[in-house]
């Protein structure tokens, strides 16, 4: 098991752990202000981009991404905790089990197994398959098995959502030409040690990286409440 993935598995357990405990506690509010913190971070991680490259794509990219952490924000303020569970099922499922699948069965099935070589050249096809449908099916299950409206089906859509929030950030970095979102402004000492709390190490991802996927389903999914069904 090489470090970066155990990196990844012990801190995304501490991070969905120290979630659960805000989702249940105090009507939400802790979890609702941790992640506002997160975006907070990732905003100023994106900020630092520009000290490496400052184009005008660059800065439309940087403004749209700004605009999902906000939106996502404001979603994750505004939901209740049934439909944000979708939310963790259909981003976090996607999220993990892509990169799961991707590690024990990439290139099996599907020779040069690179769906996105131009924009996230480690992704496979068998990665993004079957993390789409564990995504999907655990989101079908949640609907399934409570109380739910029609309209809940809609969040079926947080997989490819999630998919399409991580190519973005990607592209986003690619044209940066930064590899992790932290990789400017960890040099940073007191930077250095709020990174850590992500285990944003240096070569190891930031709070960006974290919340990319979640930020881009989230104002999807806003707008599309928005538009079809008001606050």
């Amino acid at each position: 098991m090489d470090k970066n993935f155990r990196v990844r598995v012990i801190i995304g357990l501490s991070m969905f752990i120290v979630a659960l405990i805000g989702l249940y506690t105090f009507d939400s509010i802790p979890f609702k202000i941790i992640y506002g913190f997160f975006a907070t971070m990732s905003i100023i991680e994106l900020l630092s981009f520009f000290k490496k490259k400052f184009y005008a794509i660059n800065v439309i990219l940087a403004f749209f991404e700004i605009v999902f952490l906000i939106c996502s924000t404001i979603f994750v303020a505004r939901v209740d905790l049934d439909h944000f569970w979708y939310i963790i099922l259909g981003v976090c499922g996607y999220d993990i089990f892509a990169y799961l699948f991707g590690k024990m069965f990439g290139g099996k099935i599907f020779k040069k197994s690179r769906p996105f070589p131009h924009v996230s050249k480690n992704k496979t096809w068998e990665g993004t398959f079957l993390g789409l449908a564990t995504a999907t099916l655990l989101v079908a299950i949640k609907i399934s098995t409570q109380q739910s409206f029609p309209t809940d089906w809609m969040f079926l859509l947080c997989g490819p959502l999630a998919l399409c929030g991580d190519l973005f950030e990607s592209f986003l970095k690619r044209k940066f030409k930064v590899k992790d979102s932290n990789e400017i402004i960890i040099k940073n000492s007191f930077f250095k040690y709020i990174e850590l709390l992500v285990g944003g190490s240096e070569g190891h991802g930031g709070f960006l990286d974290r919340v990319d996927s979640t930020a881009f389903t989230s104002t999807v999914l806003l707008i599309i409440i928005l538009a079809c069904f008001g606050l």
